[in-house]
């Protein structure tokens, strides 16, 4: 089975880079949280790009363009390299400033200090944690999704067959292994059509990444986070240039191309069937790398300010060579050239999986799968590394008060929360499955929400910890119950309709998308609660903002 062998392997590489990475780790939390501000530009970008693509921009993005058409580029990604860019600048550099000069290790310490609030990690910390949980839950099911896919009918008992599997479940599979019948197929749970089973899969990845975070904590990820990130854009080209040439058929790539371009339906040409206000209104989903814990805690492990150049000006160019193939590619899945059976339709989540192994031959797609997973693994390690991190640094700590903890049982605490949260997500991905994209809007809406109060902190002086506790119980109120509108995200275009006075549709109504609102309610009220209560203290107001 070449596929699952050069997955294994790929996985058995990158756990010996992690292992590697973590003998340069020097004992310390400081070095364990934050590589020791020890991290220079070109691995800055790499840890920074590799965190933000995830599983939401391969496998979602190639499922979305499916469903919707090219459209999907314009909405996410051509305003996510301008949006990120212009959060590493504003937000970014500042950030990583004032975490030097003070100490920070997390987002929850700066708030604490910015607001005089000792309490605001009580309510702030489980927002995030919140939040977090779905953004990870996007890695597992699709990690699970796409070894099965790409193994699918390489698996019965044992040897190497061929052919289509029916759905079933895991006591009838080992039933069958004990009692097995002449012709028919072996079944795992979730329907793995003679592939690895989700749930195995899921486990697989999760483990890996769980052992190398837990032995080399930032340092260890950001070289695993570079590798993956190399790994998953080059592999992600070659995926582009073998799914273009074989649908195509023609003797050249650039004739391929273009007969593969000119088969896309026209209705996947345009996005005449998404309304302009839902389209413009997307663009502020990418507002959330201001608030993403993990990020944070990557801009704190920067070198210098002058490692920010790379990343602001490098960023958008690499969204575009990850972006542009894995949205043409779902777009070339709508023609006549090839035809995906009802199963993979009714599942975005499995179009790129299914088109890797229908595409290409069985090493070819072995190595076109690492180059998938490396994508969902490099945003994976950074968010468990983030959620230890402030565990330990924005719980535990202000429950100790003045006793202070060492350096062992900091690392201790941070690792044993990490295994809880890889237990939790694991658990919930066995659930029923949302569509990556879908479900990654969401989580991503969530965070936006609460991109008013990194901003006000950081350029508003007159931003009270009162102003800060409204903006986040409004964000997280109107996320939860816009998430439940939509029936947890089952809807997946769900939208807010607002009534306008003279009708621009046939409802009359403004289809606008649920990030909208979240952000309009929860700076409406920062903004008035602020303004009514006392103003910060002189001391903090030039301690964060000083007239030289």
């Amino acid at each position: 089975m070449p596929q699952l062998l050069i997955i294994c392997g790929y996985l058995a590489l990158l756990l010996i880079l992690g292992l590697g990475a973590s003998r340069l780790f020097r004992g310390t939390s400081q070095d364990y949280m934050l590589a020791s501000h020890s991290i220079g530009p070109f691995l800055l970008l790499m840890s920074i790009f590799g965190t933000t693509m995830t599983a939401f921009a391969l496998v979602g993005s190639t499922g979305e363009a499916f469903k919707e058409g090219v459209g999907v580029y314009g909405m996410l990604a051509s305003s996510s390299g301008i949006i990120h860019s212009l959060c590493f600048f504003l937000l970014g550099v500042k950030v990583w400033k004032l975490g030097k000069k003070h100490g920070y290790r997390t987002q929850v310490q700066f708030f604490r200090d910015r607001l005089e609030s000792r309490w605001i990690g009580a309510v702030l910390f489980p927002v995030l944690v919140g939040l977090v949980i779905p953004y990870l839950l996007i890695g597992v099911m699709a990690s699970g999704t796409v070894i099965n896919k790409v193994t699918a009918g390489t698996i019965r008992d044992g040897q190497v067959v061929g052919g289509t599997f029916e759905e079933g479940t895991f006591p009838q599979f080992l039933e069958q292994a004990k009692n097995p019948k002449s012709d028919e197929p072996a079944s795992f749970t979730y329907g793995s059509q003679g592939g690895v089973p989700k749930p195995l899969a899921s486990l697989a990845i999760c483990g890996i990444v769980l052992i190398y975070v837990f032995l080399g904590g930032m340092r260890g990820t950001t070289w695993a986070n570079t590798f993956q990130t190399l790994v998953f854009m080059v592999l992600g080209l070659v995926t582009f240039v073998v799914i273009a040439w074989r649908l195509g058929g023609q003797e050249s790539f650039w004739a391929s191309l273009q007969m593969a371009s000119s088969s896309i339906p026209l209705e996947k040409l345009t996005r005449t069937h998404i309304p302009p206000e839902k389209f413009f209104t997307y663009m502020l989903v990418p507002l959330s790398v201001g608030m993403f814990p993990h990020l944070f805690q990557h801009w704190l492990t920067a070198r210098s300010a002058e490692s920010f150049k790379l990343p602001i000006f490098a960023h958008p160019l690499f969204i575009a060579i990850v972006w542009v193939p894995c949205v043409l590619i779902g777009a070339w899945a709508t023609s006549d050239l090839i035809s995906i059976p009802p199963p993979v339709a009714a599942n975005p989540n499995a179009v790129l999986p299914f088109l890797v192994k229908q595409l290409a031959g069985p090493v070819l797609s072995g190595l076109l799968t690492a180059g998938i997973l490396a994508a969902i693994m490099s945003s994976l390690d950074s968010q468990f590394l983030c959620l230890g991190t402030m565990f330990t640094e924005d719980v535990i700590r202000p429950l100790y008060g003045q006793r202070s903890l060492s350096d062992r049982q900091q690392l201790l605490i941070a690792r044993l929360f990490i295994i809880g949260i890889v237990a939790l997500t694991y658990a919930l991905s066995l659930f029923e499955p949302r569509r990556v994209f879908t479900l990654g809007v969401w989580c991503f809406s969530g965070f936006s929400s609460l991109f008013p109060l990194i901003v006000a902190a950081l350029y508003w002086p007159r931003l009270t910890k009162q102003g800060a506790y409204a903006c986040i119980l409004a964000a997280a109120g109107s996320w939860l119950w816009l998430f439940c509108a939509s029936d947890f995200a089952a809807q997946a275009n769900f939208t807010v309709n607002v009534p306008v006075p003279i009708a621009i549709d046939l409802d009359g109504y403004w289809q606008l998308m649920p990030v909208a609102a979240m952000i309009v309610c929860s700076t409406v009220t920062m903004i008035l609660v602020s303004l009514l209560t006392r103003p910060p203290s002189q001391a903090t107001v030039d301690r964060f903002f000083p007239k030289t």
